[in-house]
């Protein structure tokens, strides 16, 4: 598992006491995503090789996760990262998940790829692209902080 994502109203007004709540060792930057028209950070875990925590913030009223966010907000979506995302979607789709986004880069991730998928029991999943052995460490899959 990569992170967690959390739809939030603002990511500036709630990131420090996020990262306090959930005992974070820190934070990154935060991305304007046009794609997903969406903003978004991350809270670093404590532990390395724990999750990170995403906060997402709609960027206008169009985003997705507008109407989420007018539900409430809060836990949006499981990230895992992936090898092979290609491979990944197929054995989804064997198993009856529904391919709802196909991949498409990230501003947040370098450019490497995600998709989401929605499972029969209406769990969200995003997939990420990780990054090959050869590029780099397993901390370098965080985007980097600030």
């Amino acid at each position: 598992m990569h992170h967690t994502g959390f739809v939030v109203p603002c990511i500036a007004s709630v990131i420090e006491s996020f990262c306090r709540s959930v005992r974070g060792s820190g934070w990154s930057q935060t991305w304007h995503d046009p794609i997903q028209r969406v903003r978004v950070a991350f809270i670093y875990p404590a532990t390395p090789g724990d999750p990170a925590i995403e906060l997402v913030e709609p960027a206008d009223d169009k985003a997705l996760v507008q109407k989420f966010l007018e539900r409430g907000g809060g836990l949006h979506h499981v990230c895992y990262e992936v090898r092979d995302l290609t491979g990944e979607l197929a054995a989804a789709m064997a198993r009856g998940v529904t391919v709802i986004r196909r991949p498409q880069p990230a501003v947040a991730f370098d450019g490497r790829l995600i998709a989401w998928v929605v499972t029969k029991e209406n769990l969200l999943v995003e997939y990420l692209e990780a990054i090959p052995a050869s590029a780099g460490t397993e901390s370098a899959s965080l985007p980097p902080g600030k």
